[in-house]
C-alpha cells in the first residue's frame, strides 16, 4: 500500500514539475504564447505561481516565482516520500537533492524533446501543429550550436544525435556531482543515496 501511495504521489508531482519547468524555460526559448499548448501550461501553473509572484517578483528574465514553486514542490515531494519510507535526510540535504533532481529533470526534458522531434521527422516530416511548433521552439536553440559545426550527412541532420549524447553525459556528470556533494557527511550520504534510489525507481516507473 505504501509503495502504491508513493508511486501516485511521485507520478502527479513529477508531471506537475514537468509543466512548471516548461513554464520556466519557454520564455527563454522565445516561445509563442499564442500556442494553445503554451496557453494550457500557463493556465495549469498560474494558480500556484501568480500568488507567489506578488511576493517574489521576477529578476530580469528569471521567473523567480516559478523557481520558488518548483523547488518547493520538489522539496515537499522528497520529504513526503522519505517520511513514508522512514528515512528523512536533513532539510539542507533535501534542498540540495531537490536542486540536483530539478536540474536532472531539465536535462531529461530536453533529451526527450529532441528524441520526439527525431521520431516525428522520420514519420511525419511535414506535419505542423501546436505540438510540433512547441517542440521546435524548445529544440532549435539546443541544436543550433551543433548545426554550426556538424553538417548534414547524406541529407540527414545528425546534430540531434550529438546533442542527446552531450545531454546524457551532463546527466551522468550531475549524478556523480550529487554523490560527491554529500561525500563529507557519511550519514547524510547514506540517506541521500537511499533517497536517490527511491527517485530513480520512481523515474523508471513513470518515465520521468
Amino acid at each position: 500500500m505504501t509503495s502504491a501511495l508513493i508511486f501516485i504521489i511521485q507520478a502527479f508531482a513529477h508531471l506537475y514539475l514537468l509543466v512548471l519547468l516548461l513554464r520556466f524555460w519557454l520564455p527563454w526559448f522565445g516561445a509563442d504564447f499564442r500556442n494553445p499548448i503554451a496557453q494550457g501550461i500557463l493556465r495549469l501553473t498560474s494558480p500556484a505561481v501568480n500568488p507567489v509572484r506578488r511576493l517574489v517578483p521576477s529578476i530580469g528574465r528569471v521567473d523567480t516565482a516559478t523557481v520558488v514553486i518548483t523547488v518547493a514542490i520538489q522539496y515537499l515531494t522528497i520529504l513526503l516520500v522519505a517520511t513514508l519510507r522512514g528515512s528523512v535526510p536533513s532539510a539542507g540535504a533535501i534542498v540540495a537533492i531537490s536542486l540536483f533532481e530539478l536540474a536532472s529533470m531539465t536535462l531529461r526534458l530536453f533529451m526527450y524533446a529532441i528524441f520526439i522531434r527525431i521520431i516525428l521527422s522520420w514519420f511525419a516530416p511535414q506535419t505542423h501543429n501546436p505540438a510540433t511548433a512547441l517542440l521546435a521552439t524548445i529544440t532549435d536553440p539546443l541544436l543550433r550550436p551543433f548545426r554550426r559545426f556538424i553538417p548534414p550527412l547524406g541529407g540527414f541532420d545528425i546534430s540531434p544525435i550529438f546533442a542527446i549524447i552531450l545531454l546524457g553525459a551532463l546527466s551522468v556528470w550531475l549524478a556523480d556531482l550529487q554523490v560527491s556533494f554529500f561525500r563529507d557527511d557519511g550519514q547524510t550520504l547514506r540517506r541521500a543515496i537511499v533517497l536517490r534510489n527511491l527517485l530513480i525507481a520512481a523515474r523508471a516507473s513513470n518515465g520521468l
